[in-house]
């Protein structure tokens, strides 16, 4: 659709036909689809921001707006009754534009069937079991069936089939469960059914997090036991209560005994966002889900938590008292509220007194914080995971190369592409790196790093790489590169990091070095353009394209390969800069690296923590902070942004890696 005179869509609304008041907005394409449902405090403030001249939006904004047709509204009283609607309605479309999610995994469930006559423990994956108390979620089936055979040893509670239960009942004769003690056998009349459903109900309070109070209670049992001389009954009581710690030492102690929690990680990039969920009852962590959210349009951390819980909490899943996220939205107070509702909706079902209040925060300190910190490292693993298996597989990888092929309109796929990306810390240590695919997967041994002496800025530094790279490449009439002189073979793609000025240059080189036959394209970071030379405007692949997937991870893994190049120049620069100091040797600097293990904490080290090195005095700390603080005056900030981490990274470290200097 074509922009108006004002710039911008000619289906706009007058401003002043949107109210101020809390609302929420639908977007609509001209079939009528609904494309995105957002909500507002102050519709017309909100609203506004889609109608500014189309230039100034983001791409994918831009996008949204293009393709639809119109917009209506509908004023509420109040915000929490704009974020109900608002949920409503995206349950209800499934909008293109909102946020989506990619989980496509079906968890298994630790349930005990409390709505039936003679309750049942069983593990499911149907999460509407009517009258059901539901455990979990579980990763791994296998986990929760080694815990459900512990504790059918201390709670022998029914786990049979109806219909095996109905042939019992009318032989008169148990299953294999009953004869070997791991069900009460309520079926043949060996226990009442009024004890059997106290028995299910102390398995559901001990699943719930009552551990310590069951295994005091068999502890004592056992004792008394022994003492009236009844020692089957003790033994028995020794194996329930070996079982149950068996049981317990295979979930994680994390918090205190009364901390039931929800604590969600996430990272994300400009596509995609991975989600974590530790589910902590009890003080252990009883469960974890994963899964991968599609970005359709720039949203804000603070929006994509709002989105993340209400996906998380739907009409099967209620929240805990406390859920704990990365950052707080602008509505946390609402959200709190509706959390608050749906907490106590689910506990009404399930006939506990008590509505409860859900508290939603950020933990800044202590062993929640650290539990905060560990489920957004899993989520940058699970974001790095998902996107490499995409890169990996076969069948994307070729789906990739051609959709790459008809984007760019190259006569054959790019079956060896070469990505380049330079970063820089305030204009010192430049340096540059290539990295290698072929057939759509990483070949490590024929990466390379350059070193630039001098520049004046990131074009310059992208045009002398490729001059010195496109010099190397063998000259197609003279004999086939021998084997080790893989430099010299030509690709079929270079990939630049950067837009038009960075494309500009590699042309630039290309032409300078006399090389033709070879396809050259940019990818912008922040709106994932694909520039091509000369182009006026860049080319957007879908953004759940597996070429675009591909163009990332080289874009990324061109990143990390030089911001390693750096660090390692900037450690030896620094441990330079440390040897000039008066008896401040060589060992000592390695001791100083090490014992703080990177130049970012070094740099934000204190006198005082320095001199708790051994081997430090308070003079010889003191000279180390001003050599370091005269050196760092002139360093950017944005050192220690953060990024997602690669394969290796995680693989040599076990950890997040720390924070990256962010390319120029």
């Amino acid at each position: 659709m074509a922009a108006g005179a004002s710039g911008t869509v000619p289906w706009r609304p007058k401003a002043g036909e949107i109210p101020t008041s809390p609302g929420v907005y639908r977007f609509r394409d001209a079939k009528g689809r609904v494309l995105y449902v957002g909500k507002a405090k102050n519709l017309r403030g909100r609203l506004t921001n889609y109608f500014q001249p189309l230039r100034s939006l983001h791409e994918r904004t831009r996008r949204m707006v293009l393709t639809a047709a119109g917009v209506e509204w509908t004023v509420v009283g109040t915000e929490l009754e704009a974020l109900q609607l608002e949920y409503s309605w995206i349950k209800e479309f499934s909008p293109p534009f909102n946020v989506q999610f990619r989980d496509d995994k079906s968890y298994p469930y630790l349930a005990i069937t409390m709505g039936e006559d003679v309750p049942r423990v069983l593990i499911t994956r149907n999460r509407r079991l009517r009258g059901a108390k539901y455990f979990g979620p579980y990763t791994k089936v296998w986990a929760i069936r080694e815990t459900l055979d512990l504790m059918l040893k201390v709670f022998p509670v029914r786990s049979c089939s109806d219909a095996t239960y109905r042939r019992a009942e009318l032989t008169g004769r148990p299953c294999l469960l009953g004869d070997i003690g791991k069900c009460a056998a309520p079926c043949v009349g060996r226990i009442p059914k009024e004890a059997h459903r106290d028995l299910a109900q102390d398995l559901a309070g001990f699943m719930a997090g009552g551990d310590r109070r069951y295994r005091a209670d068999l502890t004592r049992r056992m004792q008394e036991a022994s003492a009236a001389l009844n020692f089957e009954e003790a033994a028995r009581l020794r194996d329930a209560v070996g079982a149950m710690d068996t049981a317990l030492s295979k979930t994680a102690v994390v918090l205190a005994e009364d901390v039931d929690t929800d604590v969600f990680g996430i990272a994300d990039d400009e596509l995609a966002a991975s989600v974590v969920q530790f589910i902590v009852r009890g003080g252990r962590i009883r469960g974890t889900r994963s899964w991968v959210v599609d970005k359709e349009l720039d949203v804000s951390r603070g929006d994509l938590v709002e989105t993340v819980l209400r996906n998380a909490y739907d009409e099967d899943v209620h929240p805990p008292r406390e859920v704990l996220v990365p950052e707080l939205p602008e509505d946390a107070e609402e959200l709190a509220v509706w959390l608050s509702q749906r907490r106590a909706a689910g506990r009404e079902a399930e006939g506990l007194r008590g509505s409860g209040r859900t508290r939603l925060h950020v933990a800044e300190r202590g062993d929640k914080a650290a539990l905060a910190e560990t489920a957004s490292r899993n989520a940058a693993h699970s974001l790095m995971l998902y996107k490499t298996r995409r890169s990996a597989d076969f069948t994307a990888r070729s789906q990739a190369l051609a959709e790459l092929q008809e984007a760019m309109g190259l006569t054959e796929a790019p079956l060896r592409i070469e990505a380049f990306d330079v970063s820089h810390l305030a204009g010192t240590n430049i340096v540059a790196s290539m990295v290698v695919f072929e057939d759509g997967l990483p070949r490590k041994d024929q990466y390379r790093r350059f070193n630039v002496a001098e520049s004046t800025d990131d074009t310059d530094s992208m045009n002398q790489v490729l001059r010195r790279r496109l010099a190397h490449l063998a000259d197609e009439d003279a004999a086939p590169a021998v084997q080790g002189e893989r430099f010299a073979y030509r690709p079929n793609l270079l990939l630049v990091d950067g837009g038009q000025p960075q494309v500009a240059a590699a042309a630039r080189a290309m032409e300078e070095c006399g090389v033709t036959g070879i396809a050259l394209a940019g990818i912008a970071k922040r709106l994932e353009e694909i520039w091509l030379p000369g182009a006026d405007f860049p080319v957007i692949l879908p953004r759940n394209s597996d070429a675009l997937f591909l163009l990332q991870r080289l874009r990324d893994e061109a990143h990390r390969f030089a911001i390693t190049h750096q660090r390692t120049r900037r450690k030896r620069d620094i441990a330079s800069q440390l040897g000039e100091i008066p008896g401040l040797g060589e060992a000592r600097v390695r001791v100083l690296l090490r014992h703080f293990g990177s130049v970012a904490r070094l740099r934000a080290a204190s006198a005082d923590d320095v001199a708790d090195v051994p081997g430090f005095g308070r003079v010889l700390a003191a000279a180390v902070v001003e050599r370091l603080s005269a050196t760092a005056s002139g360093e950017d900030a944005s050192d220690e942004a953060a990024r997602t981490p690669s394969e290796e990274d995680l693989v040599e470290t076990g950890t997040l890696p720390e924070a990256a200097v962010a390319p120029r």
